[in-house]
């Protein structure tokens, strides 16, 4: 049986590994992303998405439609971080945050609907140990997660007649290019591997459909990084 998914955030990290996870398990892959994806499958599509700008959402959803209007998986992925204590962030980089993270979501879900398929599809959010607990010099990921994890919340009871399944996965800090980007140098040692996080992952996705898994927290074993 055919399976269609939307990965936004497709570009690398996290988004990445998950495309391509799930395009060895069978599915035609929609990835979403401003930079392009570097994956060669002739079942995966490269579609230009800016998730804080609407009309690129709804060009997305448009070009998706072109090829087919049931998603079975839909994984929101795409965000961004940025390390900074209150006082020294800036108010831009505060409302990128919340952008990204937070109203992106809520534009990919808004125009989503006509692609449900009831009873069926799954939305897995990749959330974060920082959608349920507050981390020193984070506030504005932690204060964009903690208000994701909110809109999905209100948006399961506003879709409840859909009978699908919403998965929050929050795991702890994961081990990927993006501590890079934000000049991090100490030891991860005590982050989750991509390998780690994908396991968790792979499961739910196989885990048969009458099973449901509202919210995972999955951490090292060390516990929460600070």
């Amino acid at each position: 049986m055919e399976r269609n998914a939307i990965v936004t955030g497709s570009s690398s990290g996290l988004g990445l590994e998950i495309s391509q996870s799930l395009l060895d398990q069978g599915f035609t892959v929609f990835g979403g992303s401003r930079s392009g994806t570097p994956l060669d499958h002739d079942n995966f599509y490269d579609v230009e998405l800016d998730i804080t700008d609407p009309q690129s959402v709804i060009e997305f959803y448009e070009t998706v439609r072109e090829f087919s209007e049931d998603i079975h998986l839909f994984v929101n992925n795409a965000g961004i971080c940025e390390m900074n204590s209150v006082v020294e962030m800036s108010l831009d980089s505060f409302e990128q945050q919340l952008s990204t993270n937070t109203v992106g979501p809520f534009l990919m879900f808004k125009y989503f609907a006509p692609f449900i398929i009831p009873g069926e599809t799954h939305i897995i959010s990749i959330l974060s140990a920082a959608s349920l607990y507050g981390y020193p010099n984070v506030s504005g990921y932690n204060a964009s997660k903690f208000g994701q994890r909110g809109l999905i919340e209100s948006l399961k009871k506003e879709w409840k007649s859909h009978q699908i399944r919403f998965t929050n996965l929050c795991p702890g800090a994961i081990d990927t290019p993006l501590w890079d980007k934000m000049g991090m140098t100490s030891s991860r040692e005590k982050m989750l591997s991509i390998d780690e996080f994908m396991s968790v992952f792979n499961f739910v996705v196989g885990a048969p459909s009458r099973i449901q898994f509202p919210e995972i927290t999955f951490l090292n074993k060390e516990g929460f990084l600070e």
